[in-house]
């Protein structure tokens, strides 16, 4: 089998140059002719793996937004890609079925090879890691990724070996960045960055070098998806020099507009959208078939040069004060890395949200979804948009929520405004609440998590299929599943409309469910709704009290919510978090373990000539 391009050998003098800005030890690296010297691979071995580009994602669809640019790689310069793939979506949604678990990361497997094959990509190498719930936290990710007894470097020695298996030139990889992202997509990115600097070191996991003979291998540009660079659109947008706002780092552009060589009457723009809707799962099936996008305002695809060894970057550095730990833990991480610009206005200016004082009732409120006379006395607290489609009118979405306390018990009374209904799931399938209409109540019992992995977090759907409802359950946060079994003594009431206008969730809280005692100076609590008006279980606009960022999945945006008066009981404990482990493994998928077969690269990352590894 012949490669596209040949590989290249690296020259002594790039040693010099360092890989982050800084300057390497000469041992750390690793030239071609050495390497050869140290094993000769079999005939053939090698160019079965190879792979000019690897792209290195969180879960199936992250590559979706590049396909357009891998897919011209492909064609023009002749450059391959491959795709690694940490887990396989375990934690998402599923607009299809209610598969979910392993049996979903099979289903997501399916879609993501179907997807880039349309790109010309044949490989994705999945490392079996566990997807979980939605989180902004990288570091939570770093620990279930990295469960004990596995060293807490087991993803990263994994993709050092895939990188040193399929010997590319280029990674390409999600923005490391902490703000507003998905902490596996950060993870992904922080990782990437890692085994980037690592795998041309044979001082690094040494053993895959001395034991399972693989060649030590530094690729020579790394690339970071910019999904949120505003660049020029148009066919002239890849020529423009471009740079980061915050980093000054170079932005290269590959313009979607291009038409495919094999398929000259289509764009790549048209093939990405075809790609998308394979995603079924994740609701992209609902996307428009056909891009509606005049093709001389096509955008482009955007890259951020984290590193190149023909140009090593040196940009600016802006330090910034008062960091909270989420950022500080980044700006640290980016120190190590010799890329502390990346670190650069990296926390944002939170906006400073006003305390709401809930009062304390003398009688404890019905819960039948109605707001009884002095059941809550408080004022009423209206939600803003946060993401989707605006609302055109107070008719067609708006919501406000109204708290109060009795005792040991937190009250909430949430009225939605509605124009239509969304898909009514049935009551057995009371999870992934987005999915429709739904309302979701987020509470911080102490005022201080880094993550919503100590926190409770509700979501209430006010209507079921067959006219049953409402139903609650409990997602991302220090338990999940069935308000029924993960918070036994709260209470959910609904009132909808008919003719359908809308409807009223009533919600009882004990705070003693909350998974630590409640700081009643200190809890912050944010309210969310999600609007679908859709029959095809996606959503279309989603409201929030405190509508910044990740605003379901950032404690840090939460609002205090004080509760004047009340001292909890003493002794209640603080639990501790449980996270789903199920992943689907590489050893049960068929295409998986035909792909090891063709390739000679072990199931899941894992070693040569060794058992395949289980997470």
């Amino acid at each position: 089998m012949t490669r596209s391009t040949p590989r290249r050998a690296l020259p002594a003098a790039c040693c010099a140059l360092g890989l982050m800005g800084g300057v390497l030890p000469l041992a750390a690296c690793t030239t071609r002719a050495e390497s050869e010297a140290a094993r000769a691979p079999s005939p053939g071995e090698a160019d079965r793996a190879h792979t000019d580009v690897l792209f290195i994602g969180a879960h199936p669809d992250d590559e979706f937004q590049s396909l357009a640019t891998f897919g011209q790689w492909g064609e023009k310069p002749g450059l391959s890609t491959g795709v690694v793939t940490i887990t396989r979506g375990e934690g998402g949604g599923n607009a299809s079925g209610h598969q979910e678990g392993a049996d979903l990361g099979m289903m997501r497997e399916d879609e993501e090879r179907k997807a880039v094959a349309r790109a010309g990509i044949r490989n994705v190498f999945y490392l079996d890691k566990p997807d979980f719930w939605y989180t902004l936290s990288a570091p939570l990710t770093t620990t279930v990724w990295n469960k004990r007894p596995q060293p807490a470097t087991d993803t990263l020695s994994r993709l050092v070996r895939l990188i040193r298996a399929t010997t590319p030139s280029k990674v390409v990889t999600m923005d490391p960045r902490p703000f507003n992202q998905h902490g596996g997509h950060q993870e992904a990115g922080r990782l990437a960055v890692e085994a980037f600097r690592l795998a041309g070191d044979p001082n690094a996991f040494p053993e895959q070098i001395t034991k399972e003979k693989y060649e030590a291998w530094k690729p020579t540009q790394l690339l970071a998806q910019s999904w949120g660079f505003k660049g020029p659109a148009g066919p002239t947008c890849a020529t423009r020099k471009a740079k980061d706002p915050q980093t000054a780092l170079p932005v290269i552009g590959v313009w979607t507009g291009t038409r495919s060589t094999r398929h000259p009457d289509r764009t790549w723009a048209q093939i990405e959208r075809d790609a998308a809707r394979d995603y079924v799962t994740q609701g992209f099936g609902s996307l428009p078939a056909t891009v509606a996008t005049q093709r001389d305002r096509l955008p482009c695809e955007w890259f951020t040069v984290l590193a190149d060894t023909d140009n090593p970057p040196n940009p600016e550095v802006r330090e910034q004060s008062g960091l909270r730990p989420l950022y500080s833990g980044f700006r640290d991480w980016a120190r190590r890395m010799k890329m502390p610009w990346l670190a650069n206005n990296a926390q944002p200016a939170y906006p400073a949200d006003p305390s709401t004082d809930v009062p304390e009732v003398t009688k404890a409120p019905a819960v039948d979804g109605m707001a009884g006379p002095d059941e809550y006395p408080g004022p009423k607290l209206q939600l803003r948009h946060w993401e989707g489609k605006e609302c055109t009118s107070g008719k067609d979405c708006a919501a406000a929520a109204e708290f109060s306390r009795h005792g040991d018990d937190l009250y909430a009374i949430v009225h939605v405004t509605d124009d239509t209904k969304g898909y009514a799931l049935d009551v057995d399938d009371c999870k992934r609440h987005w999915r429709t209409d739904a309302v979701e109540i987020d509470l911080d019992p102490q005022g201080h998590s880094d993550d919503t992995s100590t926190t409770f977090k509700t979501g209430i759907l006010p209507f079921a299929k067959g006219d049953k409802g409402p139903c609650a359950e409990r997602d991302g946060d220090n338990r999940q599943g069935p308000a029924g079994t993960t918070a036994q003594g709260m209470a959910v009431a609904s009132v909808v409309t008919a003719p359908y206008k809308g409807y009223s969730v009533e919600a009882k809280i004990p705070l003693a469910d909350l998974p630590a005692p409640v700081d009643p100076d200190r809890l912050t609590a944010n309210v969310l709704l999600y609007d679908s008006d859709t029959q095809d279980k996606t959503g279309k606009t989603r409201l929030a009290r405190f509508p910044y960022g990740s605003a379901q999945a950032d404690p840090y945006v939460w609002g205090a919510l004080r509760l004047p008066g009340y001292v909890p009981p003493p002794g209640r404990p603080t639990r501790p978090a449980e996270i789903p482990q199920d992943a689907a493994q590489s050893s049960k998928s068929q295409a998986s373990v035909d792909q090891s077969r063709r390739t000679g690269v072990p199931l899941a990352g894992g070693p040569r000539n060794g058992p395949s590894p289980t997470v």
